[in-house]
């Protein structure tokens, strides 16, 4: 791609809006259409486009496997700590109103913002992971005999 000056500069550009819209999906996810796991995927996608376009080097460069891996753990002990938080406080599994007790309203925004946040981190690590998986993988033929 490096003789695709236009779409590398269009690419460049376009990665901030996209994480931005990302960010927006997610945390306007619980009063309109939209949350962690498509936040996720969102998110997924700018780092996938910029693998598509520089090459899956530069954008294991820019965002490391392990570094990835690392956000897929937290993402799914954010969601389960949260579980587990509520549980520990004499509730059930996931019972959001314990997180404050004085406003349970505050603690059901505050355990679907820590939830979202969670799946946002583990559906965008595991997308991530997949392209980086499949696009590492090697063709069983060359570029010339294609």
């Amino acid at each position: 791609m490096r003789h695709h000056l236009i779409l590398r500069i269009i690419t460049k550009l376009l990665i901030a809006p996209i994480l931005l819209f990302a960010l927006y999906v997610q945390f306007h996810g619980e009063i309109s259409p939209g949350g962690g796991f498509q936040a996720g995927v969102i998110f997924a996608a700018a780092i996938i486009l910029y693998g598509l376009v520089f090459g899956l080097e530069a954008a294991e460069r820019a965002v490391p496997a392990s570094f990835v891996y690392g956000i897929m753990v937290s993402g799914v002990l954010i969601y389960a700590g949260t579980g587990v938080y509520s549980m520990a406080l004499g509730g059930q599994f996931l019972d959001y109103d314990l997180l404050d007790p004085h406003h349970p309203v505050h603690g059901q925004h505050l355990g679907i913002m820590l939830v979202e946040v969670g799946v946002l981190f583990t559906v965008a690590a595991t997308m991530i992971l997949i392209f980086y998986a499949f696009a590492g993988r090697p063709t069983p033929i060359s570029e010339e005999e294609w």
